[in-house]
């Protein structure tokens, strides 16, 4: 899906309390990234956020947001994994307090990863999930998108990526909205 499709997209859900919903949570996950590669992306042990890892890294790259670069934290990263691929779960016993954790679960979420989400929050990190349908993770997340929450049949996990990614790089403060958000993007794309 490239930038023109996720704007279609957008147009079709225009006025929907789901894009609205949506645009609420990249903003508020937007607003708790306050350092580069700051925010964690941390999925299922059998569905690691790649997709939306990428997105948001195009997005810090064409909004020059690089706090909406994310570290992606990863169940076993393979021994010959460069470094920025090798990041381990280790990662999340370091949190601070107020850092940002996002979680990606295209089903429901396993005890082990929900213990490990709880301790994430007891040492002050901030939770936010982006969730297909999982009543236990939305619980501990301070945020949530929820993929079944009056969701048009056109959206699944994977478009519902794109647009968090789009409307977290529109949510930076001195933009007025996606609209100049994607204006910066199709300037950038075309060489204005």
């Amino acid at each position: 899906m490239d930038l023109a499709q996720v704007n279609v997209l957008r147009g079709l859900l225009l006025g929907s309390e789901w894009l609205e919903r949506t645009d609420d949570f990249a903003g508020a996950m937007r607003s708790a990234t306050r350092r580069a590669d700051g925010l964690l992306l941390f999925g299922t042990p059998d569905y690691e956020p790649w997709h939306l890892a990428a997105h948001l890294s195009d997005e810090a790259e064409l909004s020059g947001a690089t706090d909406l670069r994310p570290t992606l934290v990863r169940w076993s990263p393979p021994v010959d994994a460069p470094p920025h691929l090798s990041i381990s779960l280790d990662r999340l016993r370091d949190m601070r307090r107020g850092e940002p954790l996002l979680v990606v679960a295209d089903e429901p979420v396993t005890q082990t990863m929900l213990e490990r989400i709880d301790d994430v929050r007891h040492r002050g990190g901030r939770v936010f999930a982006l969730t297909d349908d999982d009543r236990e993770l939305e619980q501990l997340a301070h945020e949530s998108l929820t993929m079944n929450a009056g969701l048009p049949d056109l959206v699944d996990l994977a478009v519902a990526e794109h647009l968090v990614s789009m409307s977290a790089a529109a949510a930076d403060t001195s933009l007025t909205g996606w609209r100049a958000s994607l204006r910066r993007s199709l300037d950038r794309i075309c060489g204005s």
